[in-house]
């Protein structure tokens, strides 16, 4: 699991702080801390070349040593390190961007390479501690050689014209995260996952390097190409980031296999649910829901759409769904009710949903899901990626391309019904039961008078156990339907669920999914 201080860390000041300043020059000394962002002539193709050359041999580890200062630096120590606004690149040139650097020590250790793309010719940046303010929690004496960074931040006009809010953060291992107009960060994308939940452990590949392009005035787009590097692989990689609701990035990414990739996940979200309307046994927490995302949405390559709602099991679980030319899928927090929350710090309501749009035929493979147990809401649990079937042999190149929604539901098609709420608990009243009461809601998306849907159907399938008591019926509260059927588990410990409608009308609606555990 992925300690959720980490990502707190990333963001060492509010969203939405205005960055007001004329901008400091970066130093210009000569620089120690560079292998790869060096100064000098860039194309497309620099990173792409750099990455063919290193999977030729065997895979360097990043030397991660820092000055003991630094290199203990507790978490709060770490939080006292704030980069001067004033500092931020092209703050004095009336681009639509600006883009601030993070400090490394306490838990990013790795150095990260910055270069700055313009006209063809990239300038490697250079650490300098005269672009940070240390606070009187951090040790002195900082040290002034060229130590690298750990990540950078960009910053853009996304809620207000005149304000530049945070938009897009690149820290630690491969994670990146954005979010869209008025919303909070929340979930996380990363680069790409290798042997999730494999019992011999997860290799995290590292962003090592970023060129970043100089944006144009008056465009509201900036590139960034980075290069990942592994011990199975290395990757060339760029981002065209436009700022908006929903926020889009599209990604091209080319992998070197220096090992067969068998177990690899393409374009991966992480994410965090704790509890919910479907499973609160054992939670004592005054709050109704906590979770950054509520729910697995998948488009298949037939244009059929599933909803699986996230659970915290009680152990490790991976559910993988079969598909071929997958038209996209998603983490999504599609709750938008602070009810539903009642968190006036957290703000669950306004987490981005992330959706991922495959650029392209990515054939045969499966869209998996992780779920790891927690019991707190500090830790990032989810996981949910595109597994081609085939392997990926060591020694070829690897291209794919997707793009990259960060906001609320992806497009439905016109009326679409939509799984609006799971809802789970004992079948009866009088006391303890094993039979289970299952409650769903759908919504429509456009307004639609349910007395001209005509009749609903409904089929439950379960895999095992006896499912009865099957009604649909009109919810006139939010002017949608309900589902609800009771499942007898019979002794059974896991059980794969799902429920579709029929309307007489033809209306189309989403196929729910899910899987029970004792």
């Amino acid at each position: 699991m992925i300690d959720r201080r980490d990502f707190l860390a990333r963001a060492l000041t509010a969203v939405g702080a205005v960055v007001v300043a004329t901008g400091v020059p970066v130093a210009a000394r000569a620089a120690t801390q560079q292998q790869f962002a060096v100064t000098g002539p860039f194309t497309r193709s620099t990173v792409a070349e750099i990455a063919r050359a290193l999977a030729k041999k065997a895979y360097e580890a990043p030397d991660t040593s820092l000055p003991p200062i630094l290199e203990n630096l507790t978490y709060d120590q770490y939080r006292d390190i704030r980069f001067r606004p004033e500092a931020a690149i092209w703050a004095d040139k009336g681009l639509p961007y600006q883009m601030q650097l993070f400090h490394r020590g306490s838990y990013f250790k790795e150095p990260v390479e910055m270069a700055l793309v313009e006209n063809g010719q990239a300038t490697h940046v250079p650490y300098d501690p005269n672009l940070f303010n240390y606070g009187p929690l951090v040790p002195q004496p900082i040290p002034a050689e060229d130590i690298g960074f750990s990540g950078f931040r960009l910053h853009a006009p996304l809620n207000k014209p005149d304000v530049f809010d945070e938009v897009l953060v690149f820290q630690g291992a491969s994670y990146f995260r954005s979010l869209g107009k008025d919303q909070t960060y929340g979930l996380s994308a990363r680069g790409l996952a290798l042997k999730t939940a494999d019992p011999e452990g997860e290799e995290f590949p590292l962003f090592r390097a970023f060129w970043v392009e100089t944006p144009a005035a008056g465009s509201d787009t900036c590139v960034v190409n980075a290069l990942l590097d592994s011990p199975s692989v290395s990757g060339a990689y760029r981002f065209t980031i436009r700022p908006g609701l929903p926020t889009t990035i599209d990604v091209e990414a080319q992998l070197f296999p220096r090992a067969d990739l068998e177990k690899v996940g393409l374009a991966p979200g992480t994410s965090m649910f704790y509890f919910s309307a479907n499973g609160r046994t054992e939670i004592d927490d005054f709050r109704p829901e906590v979770h950054d995302s509520d729910g697995l949405l998948m488009v298949t390559g037939r244009g059929d759409r599933w909803w699986r709602p996230l659970a915290n099991p009680k152990e490790l679980q991976i559910s993988a769904f079969q598909d071929r030319s997958p038209r996209g899928f998603g983490l999504i927090q599609r709750d938008r009710s602070f009810l539903s929350y009642q968190d006036l710090e957290a703000a669950y309501q306004r987490r981005p949903s992330l959706w991922i749009e495959p650029v392209g035929d990515w054939g045969a493979g499966a869209v998996t899901l992780v779920e790891i147990p927690t019991n707190s809401e500090i830790h990032d649990n989810i996981v949910a990626y595109w597994a081609p079937q085939d392997k990926i042999p060591a020694g070829t190149e690897f291209f794919f391309a997707y793009r990259l929604f960060w906001g609320g539901d992806p497009t439905l098609s016109a009326g679409a019904a939509y799984v609006a709420a799971t809802r789970s608990g004992r079948a009866g009243v009088g006391g303890p039961t094993p039979v289970r009461l299952f409650v769903i809601d759908y919504g429509f998306y456009e307004e639609v008078d349910p007395a001209k849907l005509g009749t609903a159907k409904a089929s439950v399938q379960a895999s095992k156990g006896t499912v009865k008591n099957v009604v649909v019926i009109a919810n006139p509260e939010t002017r949608g339907m309900r589902l609800t059927f009771e499942l007898d588990p019979q002794n059974e410990t896991l059980i794969e669920l799902t429920a579709a409608l029929a309307f007489e009308s033809g209306q189309t609606a989403e196929t729910w999914a899910f899987r029970w555990t004792a």
